[in-house]
């Protein structure tokens, strides 16, 4: 870990449900992240039933840096906290038309990879070690920063700056 970043591998886990609608066969989402797995080649069968499957998928890197602690603040905050894992389409394998793209504790990068739609992006709960992780990375880099408000120039303002504004002496009064 160095004193900027710090990464943990997690192992993802995806849910395949029959689906109830005429549009699709299958509906592919991730439902959770495993810590302490190591590297996994292929995907491997954990569970399934009637209709459903569970797969662990492959491991992602959940990668933190200092500059998105009040990111991961706010996951943490959620309840449950959580973090938000992106599969990207697989065009290679049909049987498998997902694939684990990010894993990220920040809600706004999660939003980013959702907006166009092409990617599947869910929250999944935060594990308990995870959320020490987490916190422990916040707990050292977190520094909240002061609210600086601008003045805005007068829309009928000069172009030079320095004239936008009047200068007042101590008393209040114009100088």
């Amino acid at each position: 870990m160095s004193e900027r970043r710090a990464v943990l591998e997690l192992g993802v886990v995806v849910e395949k449900r029959r689906a109830t609608t005429r549009w699709a066969d299958w509906l592919w989402r991730p439902i959770a992240v495993v810590p302490g797995i190591g590297s996994t080649g292929d995907w491997r069968l954990l569970v399934e039933g009637e209709g459903w499957s569970r797969w662990l998928a492959g491991t992602l890197p959940l990668e933190l840096h200092h500059k998105e602690t009040a990111d991961y603040r706010l996951a943490l905050s959620a309840t449950p906290p959580q973090l938000y894992v992106v599969l990207r389409r697989n065009e290679a394998e049909p049987d498998r038309p997902w694939r684990p793209f990010l894993l990220t504790a920040s809600p706004f990068e999660a939003q980013i990879y959702a907006e166009p739609g092409e990617d599947l992006v869910e929250a999944v709960p935060m594990p308990e070690p995870v959320i020490a992780f987490v916190q422990d990375f916040v707990d050292r880099h977190h520094r909240d920063e002061p609210f600086l408000k601008r003045r805005r120039k007068a829309a009928d303002a000069p172009p030079d700056a320095a004239s936008a504004f009047e200068v007042l002496g101590p008393d209040g009064g114009r100088s």
